[in-house]
């Protein structure tokens, strides 16, 4: 099965609020479970202008998204954090590593991102395999992050750093 990723459309809203409102999709993100088709098309209606949001398909179905949003400070302009979440029916298909491949090509080769970082729950070991697998790396534990199923609970702050940053072209320089 090929898996294409494109940049989200605001038609894509409906397949998108459906992803987050599967069980682990929810469980899994910092998103709140059974928000409105309306919200998502808001969010992907009005996506900021230096935010990436990509979708992945399957057989032309939406079955996976990942955001990329680049920092609004100036002084951390190199820097973008990462949240993704994949239907659950396609869990261990290759959607995340899709997404992920396109998120870091990206980063590396057209915004000029140094830095990428994201949080994870501790207790998803397939997530931060697939992260790891990609060039991330833990930097540490928040304790009691997040509110899930009624109870706290812990998430890695994970990043990668471009591997080689870019450098200005011997062309290119002026004297």
């Amino acid at each position: 099965m090929s898996i294409t990723i494109r940049h989200a459309e605001p038609d894509d809203y409906a397949a998108c609020a459906l992803i987050y409102a599967q069980p682990s999709a929810a469980a899994g993100t910092m998103q709140v479970p059974l928000q409105t088709a309306e919200i998502w098309k808001q969010r992907l209606t009005n996506i900021a202008t230096h935010d990436r949001i990509l979708v992945a398909l399957a057989d032309g179905e939406v079955v996976g998204n990942l955001g990329l949003h680049p920092a609004t400070n100036v002084r951390r302009s190199h820097v973008a954090g990462i949240g993704m979440a994949v239907r659950d029916d396609w869990h261990g298909k290759g959607v995340g590593t899709a997404l992920l491949k396109a998120a870091v090509d990206l980063a590396d080769n057209w915004l000029n991102l140094l830095r990428l970082e994201l949080t994870v729950y501790a207790d998803n070991a397939v997530a931060q395999r697939l992260y790891r697998n990609h060039g991330f790396v833990h930097e540490g534990t928040h304790r009691a992050y997040a509110l899930r199923h009624g109870r706290y609970v812990d998430v890695h702050a994970m990043a990668r750093l471009h591997p080689s940053p870019p450098t200005v072209s011997a062309a290119l320089h002026l004297t």
